[in-house]
């Protein structure tokens, strides 16, 4: 009985050791962020600000991700996005990371949650990599950002991709839906484009 109970606790603990942590646990951890004094802000798009978790939710509501399809999130910082995608909708997710140490943080956060074969994170610049092959796109930068990044995306995409993008507009587009979240009474919304519908003629 005593050699049965240790293996049993054994068993359990070795469970323990290799059961993926949950989006509290893994994103209420110390992240790495990026300063205003970091090589890696100054050549990016957009500074480096975390999305809530409910707001990567909403997000994924707006866009509707199916199996298989394939989501990319530009600036993907910590890959909650890719986390939740590839968890919650068995999307297969890329995300596209400048800041090398952030790659090495989402990395990690892909192998806690054991999601290696449908979630990856590449580092590079938003701006010069392969998104051909995208059926979503999600991007949280700023208006001039996502300005700069519009001829990219009508130049890459496929016909009927979806971009989401998180409170800044992509001037020059029409959102097909949008979804608006209120915080200490602001609203902060979310936009649904569909690439070619959103394109303004």
């Amino acid at each position: 009985m005593v050699r049965r109970s240790r293996v049993g606790v054994a068993v359990l603990a070795a469970m323990a050791a290799v059961a993926p942590l949950s989006h509290a646990q893994l994103f209420g951890r110390k992240r790495t962020d990026l300063t205003t004094s970091s090589p890696d802000f100054k050549k990016s798009l957009a500074p480096y600000v975390t999305s809530p978790q409910y707001v990567v939710d909403r997000m994924l509501e707006l866009a509707k991700p199916k199996p298989g399809e394939t989501l990319y999130d530009l600036g993907c910082g910590d890959g909650r996005i890719l986390i939740t995608a590839a968890q919650k909708y068995g999307a297969r997710a890329v995300g596209i990371e400048l800041s090398e140490r952030l790659v090495k943080q989402a990395r990690q956060n892909i192998s806690d949650m054991h999601l290696e074969g449908l979630a990856r994170v590449e580092q590079g610049d938003i701006m010069q990599s392969d998104i051909s092959g995208a059926d979503i796109v999600t991007l949280y930068l700023t208006t001039t950002a996502n300005e700069t990044l519009r001829p990219v995306l009508e130049r890459s995409l496929k016909p009927n991709t979806r971009v989401v993008s998180y409170d800044y507009p992509i001037p020059g587009w029409k959102a097909i839906d949008q979804m608006d979240r209120q915080k200490n009474g602001q609203s902060h919304p979310i936009y649904l484009y569909q690439v070619p519908a959103s394109f303004k003629q």
